[in-house]
């Protein structure tokens, strides 16, 4: 093992650890929910955490402006995948 992915690897760790994540509902076009997940800007993972949530779920969306964005009210189930994925439940806020 390298020095490199150790310290990727740990990066990575505080990453989640340190992140303050909001999801929360908006209303869009013809009246369509969508979930939305801020706070995780900073995070390299972005875009493989919101295909993973797209996968899990089997909604569409997309990673968009620091935001993840998830067709329909998925707030319950991006929260528990989020927790799954290692990131603290403390730091994760439901709106």
């Amino acid at each position: 093992m390298s020095d490199d992915f150790s310290m990727d690897e740990l990066t990575k760790e505080l990453d989640r650890q340190s992140a303050r994540i909001r999801i929360s509902k908006d209303t869009r076009r013809f009246n369509k929910p969508v979930t939305i997940i801020s706070g995780l800007q900073d995070n390299k993972d972005a875009p493989a955490i919101t295909k993973k949530l797209k996968t899990k779920i089997g909604t569409g969306g997309t990673f968009k402006d620091g935001q993840i964005m998830l067709q329909g009210d998925h707030r319950e189930a991006a929260k528990a995948m989020l927790v799954s994925m290692g990131f603290e439940e403390d730091s994760i806020e439901v709106m």
